[in-house]
């Protein structure tokens, strides 16, 4: 992305540069709306891979034998 021998505000520009274009291609009014909706995107791709982990985590905690875990639980050296 950057080139060598770029400084910062150079990199500012190359930076504004490509965000006007994704913001023309995108069909946003503004570039901070573009943002606002990739980092939308971002949460909701983020929440959907949490909500895939509890899932999965769920299915193994149905798949456990109550009776099983009752017999390990009368064993507690606490009260239950």
């Amino acid at each position: 992305m950057t080139g060598e021998g770029m400084t910062s505000v150079s990199v500012s520009y190359e930076i504004r540069r490509q965000l006007n274009t994704l913001r023309t291609t995108g069909d946003y009014r503004s570039v901070n709306e573009l943002l606002a909706d990739m980092i939308r995107t971002h949460k909701m791709l983020k929440m959907r891979g949490e909500i895939d982990t509890l899932r999965a985590r769920m299915k193994e905690a149905v798949d456990v034998d109550v009776d099983h875990l009752a017999e390990r639980l009368n064993l507690a050296p606490f009260q239950v």
